[in-house]
Order: structure tokens, then sequence, then C-alpha cells
């Protein structure tokens, strides 16, 4: 099963992890938008990885 997950880099720890068949890349970004945002003010830098289990 592959995964995207949110990982912040400055926190150094995984923000969420969601099924890529559910969740498509347009949604992932809307959920860092609105779950996130205060990861992205304060200039922490966030990727969305490719994991598979």
């Amino acid at each position: 099963m592959e995964f995207r997950e949110i990982y912040c880099f400055n926190c150094k720890k995984s923000l969420g992890r969601y099924n890529e068949k559910y969740f498509s890349e347009q949604k992932i970004n809307e959920i860092i938008k609105m779950n996130h945002a205060s990861h992205i003010y304060e200039g922490h830098e966030i990727v969305v990885k490719r994991v598979t289990a």
C-alpha cells in the first residue's frame, strides 16, 4: 500500500500519512493549507514524501 506522508524538516517529525487511494495530491495540498498552516507561517520546510508499507 502506498501513502503520502507530510513531513516537517524543522520539527523532524511526520505530520500525517494519507493513503494515495483516497487522497489525491490536490486534497493533500488542501490538508496542508488548512491543518498545517502554522508550520508554513513559522517558515518551516514541509515536504510530501511517498512511502510504501
